[in-house]
């Protein structure tokens, strides 16, 4: 009996090993980069001075790329201006008199209601907007005709004389450029910030397409994948228009594999059943911080969520300004954590997940060599970032040399239940990356 038991014991043994064996080459593409548990990507609206003189010296500092989604038509340098794409607004306003605001030309009097010349207007714009939003458009019309009638009273002083006093005075293109060069996303938040919900669709097309040819001569095609339309719309009519323009919309990107909760969602993200959840939460003043850590703690404990976060003003300059000591303090706690969280751009992170979804990896184990081929089906020269793998290598490799192209870097394997791995970048659709033991390594 006691044989018997051994040589039952031993046949397990010998079984572990080979199914532990059997991994040997497996390769699979980690959720996000660097085999990390969650990702937070730090965005910033409107482009305020502040955001530029006092958050992004903490970031650098730090080793933290952000998104800034700007308005291109109020940076010094810019060619795209505010501008008005129709009739004359003289003609408008004389029609107002005799023709009620409707369906009809709702959209023209909408978009001419910022550039009548007059001081206060661009208010009933946005108010017009936010009801279109909320799926209300007989009080948008109510609001135009109440704008109008007001215009043809002389209810309105003349605007100033336009120039570029705004909170931008001091950035410029070149400012831009370098901050784009420490590795800072710059991305479209329109020429002018309008309600795109309440565009026609010249001024709309103004508005996306000027913006992306703004930042495209200023900074190059890598700047122009990322996009917020103001207000955070989800507007049906303002996405179908955004899609055909930038790949990227924080507002909505409808991908099959990712549940989007915004900043007003109060769904638990840990509940979604999707392989990712892009989980807006905007950091205001009447935000206290152990929620806004507490926002930390949730994605660095699961492994489906990306944290995007929402900043406006900084320090007194912006909507809803933060002092930069609070993102500080903010911000460290995230460094913190950095060990199981990826900080990344809004586009990197979208860029991530697009590609590990569309991706193809093979591996082939020979003596000595496993060699993994990577690759996507998506358009190459947009998407382009590397993608981390998980290869399991025999248990004697101590140290893995991993040698894609001219690149070759030297790894430590890791431990997991199936046996030893290794986790290394490769780029997709290039050259198949070769994995080799360290002959300098002993066992």
């Amino acid at each position: 009996m006691k044989r018997n038991l051994l040589i039952c014991a031993g046949i397990l043994l010998i079984s572990s090993c080979c199914n532990r064996n059997s991994h040997i080459g497996e390769t699979t593409v980690t959720k996000w980069q660097d085999g990390k548990k969650g990702a937070v990507s730090l965005t910033y609206d409107d482009g305020t001075i502040n955001q530029f003189l006092k958050a992004l010296p903490i970031m650098n500092g730090l080793n933290f790329p952000a998104t800034f989604f700007i308005n291109t038509g109020e940076i010094k340098g810019s060619k795209y201006r505010g501008t008005f794409i129709g009739r004359p607004v003289n003609d408008i306003i004389k029609e107002t008199a005799d023709v009620p605001t409707n369906s009809e030309n709702f959209y023209e009097r909408a978009s001419a209601a910022r550039f009548l010349g007059l001081r206060g207007t661009g208010e009933y714009h946005t108010n017009a907007g936010a009801q279109i939003d909320e799926g209300n458009p007989e009080e948008a019309y109510r609001i135009m005709d109440e704008l109008y009638e007001k215009v043809r009273k002389g209810a309105f002083a003349p605007a100033r004389k336009s120039g570029n006093d705004n909170e931008n005075e001091g950035v410029s293109w070149d400012d831009i450029r370098s901050f784009a060069a420490q590795g800072h996303e710059f991305a479209s938040h329109m020429v002018t910030h309008p309600r795109l919900a309440a565009l026609d669709e010249a001024n709309i097309l103004y508005e996306l397409e000027k913006s992306r040819e703004e930042i495209l001569n200023q900074l190059g095609p890598e700047h122009t994948f990322s996009a917020e339309v103001p207000y955070g719309t989800e507007n049906d009519r303002a996405m179908e228009y955004s899609y055909k323009v930038y790949p990227a919309l924080r507002n909505r990107m409808p991908e099959n594999f990712l549940k989007e909760l915004n900043r007003a969602s109060r769904e638990d993200p840990v509940s979604a059943d999707k392989e990712y959840v892009q989980w807006q939460r905007g950091a205001t003043t009447k935000t206290p911080m152990p929620l806004m850590k507490s926002w930390i703690d949730t994605t660095a404990s699961h492994d489906n969520i990306w944290l995007v976060l929402v900043f406006h003003g900084i320090d007194g300059i912006g909507w809803e300004a933060l002092t930069s000591e609070a993102i500080e303090d903010y911000f460290r706690y995230i460094k913190d954590k950095e060990e199981v969280l990826w900080v990344a751009t809004f586009g990197d992170a979208a860029k991530y997940m697009r590609e590990r979804m569309n991706s193809t990896v093979s591996s082939e184990n020979k003596k000595g060599s496993i060699k993994v081929s990577l690759s996507h089906s998506l358009d190459t020269s947009m998407y382009n970032l590397p993608l981390t793998l998980k290869t399991y290598v025999p248990s004697k490799w101590q140290k893995v040399i991993v040698k894609q192209g001219d690149n070759i870097t030297t790894v430590l394997p890791l431990k997991d239940s199936n046996g030893y791995y290794v986790l290394y970048r490769a780029e997709p659709n290039s050259v198949v990356t070769e994995l080799l033991r360290d002959q300098t390594d002993q066992v």
